[in-house]
């Protein structure tokens, strides 16, 4: 039993989805079910018990066989048509007692692997046959055809279940496919915008480094003392943009904080996450501003990519931030280099402290406090 709440607290959004579309579906292809009590009626009204304990046999098989083709049709697999044509050759013997309860469902089967005019065409054709069934047979005419209307209603009911919850799979797959497009565009915008940095940045240094050495080597037999003069100033023009770059990597730029916030609140939200956000951020100092930035931004890296996350807090009080989650499934391992235990480092070069590890209560918190 733990071992189940572990398996559905470790589920993706997308496997509960597909879990409650196949469970509600094998609601309704289990009505067959009702034949077991319409074989027991007709065992006391005088059907022999062999007969009555066969049919019963065969519907078992039918209920249990039916609950697998939808399962295949919505991981995509290939028409499963040995299961198909068993379960139809014993929808074709349980109209000998007569028992029509099956048949819609397996029509709904059909309406999972076949287009939707084929599927119309056999429901229309399944009803005519039992309305000619029920015309044939003389006595029980008044049943067959109440049964021939209780068909029909359940025909339309479940090729029409099974055509809402197939669209409606392929909507949950189509909106998770958009989640997961949503985060990696963050992630390109990210290394865009970092790439435009840097090349902004080096651009003007590297064409001033070029045409200083141009200088020095045009210089260089005329005036040797010129030359050296524009060498140092290359060294000196190359070491500032060394220490650019290097600056630039740290900081990742200077990154507004309330900015961050809100992309972050809707990136998350986006991804299905329920983001609550609480930050006094109108006392901080520039450099506390873009240290904190660039650890919600990570935060919410990890909320995207490592959990499973249905709710996230953001709070932001006297220069310490405090981000938790829900979601957390399994051991957390050890900081990543360029991730949180890098900045673990930077904080603490600012003076600050920065903290991530699972609570009592089943969630992340990632805290970090920098001087204000």
């Amino acid at each position: 039993m733990r071992g189940l709440v572990d398996r559905l607290r470790g589920a993706s959004k997308l496997d509960k989805a597909r879990w409650l579309i196949v469970f509600s579906t094998d609601i309704v292809l289990l009505l067959p079910l009702f034949g077991f009590f319409q074989l027991h009626v007709q065992w006391q009204m005088g059907m022999p018990w062999p007969l009555a304990a066969g049919g019963a046999v065969l519907l078992l098989a039918f209920n249990v066989l039916s609950t697998r083709p939808f399962r295949i049709a919505v991981r995509g697999g290939r028409r499963p048509t040995a299961i198909l044509a068993v379960t139809g050759a014993i929808v074709a013997i349980l109209y000998y007692f007569p028992i029509v309860w099956a048949l819609p469902t397996w029509l709904g089967l059909m309406a999972a692997f076949v287009r939707k005019r084929t599927a119309i065409a056999l429901s229309v054709a399944s009803i005519a046959a039992t309305y000619l069934y029920a015309g044939l047979v003389e006595g029980f005419f008044t049943e067959l055809l109440l049964l021939l209307a209780v068909q029909t209603v359940l025909t339309v009911i479940t090729v029409g279940a099974v055509w809402a919850n197939l669209r409606l799979w392929r909507l949950a797959q189509e909106a998770h496919e958009g989640e997961e497009a949503l985060a990696r565009l963050a992630v390109s915008e990210e290394r865009l915008r970092f790439a435009r940095d840097l090349n902004d940045l080096l651009g003007q240094s590297l064409t001033d480094v070029a045409a200083r050495t141009s200088h020095a080597e045009q210089a260089l037999r005329a005036d040797p003392a010129a030359a050296a003069a524009e060498m140092f100033a290359v060294r000196d023009l190359a070491r500032r943009s060394l220490r650019e770059v290097r600056t630039v990597v740290q900081n990742y730029r200077a990154i507004d904080l309330d900015e961050m916030l809100a992309s972050v609140r809707a990136v998350l939200e986006a991804a299905d996450v329920r983001c609550t956000v609480r930050a006094d951020t109108a006392a901080l100092t520039p450099e506390t501003r873009t240290l904190l930035a660039t650890v919600v931004r990570e935060g919410a890296t990890n909320v995207l990519k490592h959990s499973r996350a249905e709710r996230c807090t953001i709070t932001i009080e006297d220069g310490v931030l405090e981000m938790s989650n829900d979601g957390v499934s399994g051991p957390v391992g050890e900081h990543a280099p360029n991730g949180l235990a890098g900045l673990a480092e930077r904080v603490r070069s600012a003076g600050g402290t920065l903290e991530a590890e699972p609570t009592r209560e089943g969630r992340y918190l990632l805290r970090a406090a920098v001087p204000a």
